[in-house]
């Protein structure tokens, strides 16, 4: 009977509502620390590499190391315990991250050392990953972050952490849920990753594990959104150099138009080399729009995922401390404007491009309907002038035939004349004349009509 039903299900019913529960939180429960990797492999997925399958290629090597299988086809989401520590592996479009969580260890292998701040972050996870591996990462990992999660009975972090912990002068902090602590200041450390740590101040079920994952996410995302701001701060002097032709070649339009010249075939050969230039600044700044638009929109998209994660975690202000939104709305949301004023540059100047190219194309128009007009007019011209010829000729014309046609007829007399009828040549051709010229006139006329 299940079997018949299965028939009636839509062949992507399973996988879409897989999909909804394929990004779990850890399951977490303080004291433990965390090492976050986020592998940007540049495989240009946008441009139609597969990014999935360089990202399951560095996950195979890693687990190949452990003997352990990796995820085969299209799956995107992996999670494993390897004893020492637990991995959770996601893929994403255009990274993928690596969280690893280091297994409590037993009471009588725990160290007093960790009790000290600057010592909380001295046994992560890193220490058992795999040195080749990493190795072999280089120049790939975008955010490197450790996490240490402790219990609200922990004293090993003061109620305002000091440098011993975190490097940065700027300390940021808030509560987050009701139930918990954050604290962090966004810096790389001398180690080469960015600390947070999160006090469990009464956590629910799994409220840990999500905190974590949101804290994650916005280092995350906000790392990738910056992503924008190199190739932001590369485009604006292609820009400004744009623009400054552009505004040169509006001058020269202005002068064009202002000069003595009315349709001359100089002002033509410099209107058409005006154009020319211009449709080179329209290829320039569509091929500058090409380059940035699926970085810009990318930054764009990550952008409101951190706004959507730090709005998720409903954080309440501690006294002089800034909150994490906060700082976001200070450092991260000025480089996002910055994308956009970009963004909105390059969409103003291509329309400023083309408005000017279809100025210069009327009046390139204009100037040769102008010149055309010219040419018909003195076509007209050269016609009538070929009419009144064509006209002078027929007159001589008529006087040449009827010459002729004359003398026909005096021959014609003379030899009636010979054979002895009483005429006079002469008189009889002078007096035929008229009729003659009248005859060939009508001809030709009516030679002519029937031709048009």
């Amino acid at each position: 009977m299940s079997i018949a039903y299965t028939k009636l299900y839509h062949p992507l019913r399973v996988p879409l509502a897989a999909e909804m529960h394929s990004r779990p939180s850890l399951r977490l429960r303080a004291p433990e620390t965390l090492t976050h990797l986020a592998i940007y492999a540049r495989s240009d997925a946008h441009l139609g590499g597969d990014n999935l399958l360089t990202q399951q290629v560095i996950l195979e090597d890693f687990c190949r190391h452990f003997g352990v299988a990796s995820p085969a086809g299209q799956g995107k989401y992996f999670f494993h315990d390897f004893g020492r520590f637990r991995l959770q592996w996601e893929c994403h479009t255009e990274f993928a991250t690596y969280t690893f969580v280091a297994n409590p260890v037993a009471p009588a292998e725990q160290h007093a050392p960790e009790s000290v701040p600057g010592q909380m972050f001295a046994d992560v996870p890193l220490k058992h990953l795999p040195q080749q591996w990493l190795f072999e990462l280089q120049g790939k990992v975008m955010v490197a972050a450790h996490v240490a999660l402790l219990p609200s009975q922990d004293n090993s972090l003061p109620a305002l952490p000091s440098r011993q912990i975190f490097e940065g002068d700027v300390l940021v902090g808030s509560e987050v849920l009701q139930r918990g602590e954050i604290w962090t200041d966004f810096l790389i450390q001398a180690d080469g990753f960015s600390r947070f740590v999160v006090r469990d101040k009464g956590f629910l079920e799994q409220q840990a594990g999500r905190i974590i994952q949101r804290l994650l996410e916005i280092e995350t995302y906000r790392m990738m959104a910056l992503l924008g701001l190199p190739h932001a701060q590369r485009a604006s002097p292609i820009l400004n150099s744009i623009e400054s032709e552009l505004v040169t070649l509006t001058e020269a339009m202005t002068m064009a138009s202002s000069g003595n010249g009315h349709g001359s075939m100089a002002n033509a050969d410099a209107e058409q080399s005006l154009l020319r230039q211009i449709i080179d600044l329209a290829a320039r700044i569509e091929k500058l729009a090409l380059e940035n638009s699926y970085r810009f929109a990318a930054s764009k998209a990550y952008f409101k995922l951190v706004q959507s994660r730090t709005d998720e975690m409903r954080e309440a202000r501690i006294e002089g401390v800034p909150t994490i939104q906060e700082f976001m709305d200070r450092r991260l949301a000025p480089a996002m404007n910055t994308c956009e004023a970009i963004v909105r540059r390059q969409a103003s100047l291509a329309e400023r491009i083309a408005h000017t190219n279809d100025l210069l194309r009327t009046r390139v128009g204009i100037v040769q309907e102008q010149q055309n007009r010219k040419i018909l007019q003195s076509m007209n011209a050269r016609a009538a002038q070929q009419l009144r010829l064509q006209q002078a000729v027929e007159g001589l014309s008529v006087v040449a035939i009827s010459y002729y046609m004359a003398g026909l007829v005096q021959y014609a007399g003379k030899g009636l004349k010979a054979m002895g009828v009483p005429l006079n040549p002469d008189l009889m051709t002078g007096l035929l004349l008229p009729v003659i010229a009248g005859l060939v006139w009508w001809g030709l006329r009516k030679l002519h009509q029937g031709m048009h």
